[in-house]
């Protein structure tokens, strides 16, 4: 049985939420953090898990499976399984730079720059998460707590508190909801803000039109009586921070609504391997090697190739790997209104976005 709902948001909020907020208003208005004396011990496990992060931090496709396999292991953490299916869209938008339709709309400078974009959040996310996930794990491995050591890390004192928490109350929907917060913020002033992106990417009319084209969906293929459904959700305002807080509590939900959701997604998961490519969840449509002759025509219905060959969707070895520059150790839990969010939350929608998905695909089809 899957360690499912037992602590999923719920419409009374739990009788520690009170004292949690307490502590979180006295962590961020606290003037300096103190760093505890590190033993021997300590300083072996802290090198320990920044080498197994840069390991599994190499791009995408390490990272994504680097979640799921956390996952495995930890099924009561479970922002692991929503990060390691946010971050499979990650790479499918990706490769999309490269695939059927935007490199006919997106010259090859506004192709890299989107995929550096891309490429920097994903990686950001993972080596501010993956040390917590690691150390989360040593705690168990060890019998004890070691969240003492998070600030060796350079995580926020947000999840210091969050994460001592959890430890007392097991409170996976807790933990979620903080995790979700603590990642939009945390690359908000390092990409969103960022001046190079904002400029290249963010502020750009292409990067506009993705909200008008619904271009942006994030996708939960899951397996229901043998054929692929698809559940998520459209992303609107992407450099709204609020906004991405929202999106991914409400991602959250859809994912962990009921035992067979869970269960179906998972079971998809584990059958097919991240590769970076669409084909992963619809081999019928997408294929990783261009199909047909040049300028063969293609009719789609319905998300069905009616006549012509499958879309063109590669694999992301299509991108080199990336180098990235170490990041700024700047505590962003610096106000306490982002407590708010923590608040239990429930969906309110199916998540079927196939109609979305297959619609913008015929539109792309027609625009190229």
């Amino acid at each position: 049985m899957l360690p499912i709902l037992n602590h999923l948001p719920k419409k009374k909020t739990p009788s520690y939420w009170k004292q949690v907020k307490k502590d979180l208003k006295s962590a961020c208005h606290e003037t300096q953090q103190t760093k505890p004396h590190l033993s021997l011990e300590d300083h072996q496990l802290l090198q320990e898990i920044r080498l197994e992060t840069s390991l599994q931090n190499r791009d995408n496709v390490t990272r994504t499976k680097a979640y799921l396999d956390f996952y495995m292991e930890h099924k009561e953490i479970h922002w692991s399984l929503l990060a390691h299916m946010v971050s499979r869209n990650a790479g499918w938008s990706m490769t999309d730079l490269k695939g059927e339709y935007l490199p006919t709309i997106l010259s090859t400078s506004k192709q890299k720059a989107f995929f550096s974009f891309l490429e920097k959040g994903n990686w950001l996310i993972f080596q501010d998460a993956y040390p917590q996930l690691l150390l989360y794990k040593y705690s168990t491995i060890q019998s004890k707590s070691l969240f003492h050591l998070l600030p060796h890390l350079h995580v926020s004192t947000f999840m210091e508190v969050i994460w001592n928490w959890y430890v007392k109350t097991k409170d996976a929907s807790l933990l979620t909801s903080a995790l979700i917060i603590n990642e939009q913020n945390y690359i908000e002033s390092r990409l969103i803000q960022n001046f190079h992106f904002k400029n290249s990417v963010l502020n750009t009319l292409t990067f506009q039109l993705q909200d008008l084209l619904n271009t942006n969906t994030i996708l939960f293929p899951m397996i229901e009586d043998d054929k692929i459904r698809l559940i998520g959700a459209t992303v609107h305002h992407f450099s709204e921070l609020n906004e991405r807080i929202k999106l991914g509590k409400h991602l959250y939900q859809l994912l962990f609504s009921t035992e067979a959701t869970l269960k179906s997604i998972l079971n998809w998961g584990l059958k097919h391997p991240h590769t970076g490519s669409r084909k992963d969840y619809w081999d019928h449509l997408f294929h990783s090697i261009k199909e047909g002759i040049p300028g063969e025509k293609r009719v789609l219905t319905n998300c069905e190739v009616q006549s012509g060959p499958r879309i063109y969707s590669p694999d992301l070895s299509i991108w080199k790997k990336v180098a990235h520059q170490t990041p700024d150790h700047q505590d962003w839990f610096t106000s306490d209104s982002f407590i708010k969010f923590l608040i239990p939350s429930e969906s309110d929608s199916t998540g079927d976005v196939k109609r979305i998905h297959c619609r913008t695909l015929e539109m792309l089809e027609r625009l190229t």
